[in-house]
């Protein structure tokens, strides 16, 4: 599709959130592909093949740190740029365990939508192992 920037699958158990996130994406050019938690993210990764994923936390059945663990761990997965987008920085579950999990970059909620859609088009704009940036600005949180 002319115009796009590429695909997010966005992982997160509030269908709020969900929204808030797949709006502000579309309005950017993305194209948006939404799941309600781990083990959903992992059953529709292989098939949408994203070009990032944004995780949150705190979900059921799998939290986002373990799917990070687990995507970095899969072969067809390892090389995808992960965020991870969670209020748990208030919880003092932040950065540091997103690194440890794998991920690229970490945004607090609140987020403010322009930090949003800056930090993924960086990961867009670069895919893990190959040597292309992929970080987030350092507003954000970058992870590395």
């Amino acid at each position: 599709m002319p115009g796009v920037s590429g695909r997010v699958l966005v992982v997160d158990d509030s269908k709020v959130i969900r929204q808030l996130i797949r709006v502000n994406l579309e309005l950017e050019g993305f194209e948006v592909v939404t799941a309600a938690d781990g083990a959903e993210c992992l059953e529709v990764v292989e098939r949408v093949r994203p070009d990032v994923i944004t995780l949150d936390v705190v979900m059921p059945r799998l939290d986002g740190l373990r799917t990070a663990e687990l995507l970095r761990a899969g072969e067809r997965t390892r090389d995808i740029p992960l965020a991870i987008v969670s209020a748990c920085a208030s919880a003092g579950l932040g950065s540091e365990r997103a690194r440890a999990a794998g991920a690229d970059a970490f945004l607090a909620k609140p987020f403010e939508p322009v930090e949003l859609v800056r930090m993924v088009r960086r990961l867009a704009g670069g895919r893990r192992g190959t040597g292309e940036p992929c970080e987030a600005e350092p507003a954000v949180g970058p992870l590395g």
